[in-house]
């Protein structure tokens, strides 16, 4: 069976994304239905899969990183409002037996992702 996990690592200062707050939505029309929050480690990875078993279907998820607290809290001066505070990315899952991995490279003022293995 298939799953879903996700990596951030920290362009600006050259490590892994470590402690951002990320968090893993259902896509349902306009609504969205939070399925997990979580913490990367220092590794810049979540210590088990955002998704698995039988919460693992296709279907349409957003994950959000929240890429402004992890500068703040690494002592980095932003903007108010942050040009980059949220990162927002919403992809489709269509092969319910594949690993799905997210991975999200991220700076104070761009971020890149695609879909890895």
């Amino acid at each position: 069976m298939g799953r879903l996990t996700t990596h951030v690592l920290d362009a600006a200062h050259g490590c892994p994304g470590s402690h951002i707050r990320v968090e893993l939505y259902r896509v349902e029309g306009e609504s969205l239905e939070l399925i997990t929050t979580r913490q990367t480690n220092a590794d810049g990875r979540c210590d088990s899969p955002l998704l698995d078993g039988d919460d693992y279907r296709s279907g349409v998820y957003q994950l959000q990183f929240s890429a402004g607290d992890y500068y703040r809290g690494r002592g980095v001066v932003l903007p108010e409002p942050a040009f980059l505070d949220v990162v927002v990315l919403r992809f489709g899952i269509s092969a319910e037996q594949d690993h799905y991995h997210v991975p999200l490279l991220i700076s104070p003022y761009s971020y890149s992702t695609y879909r890895g293995s």
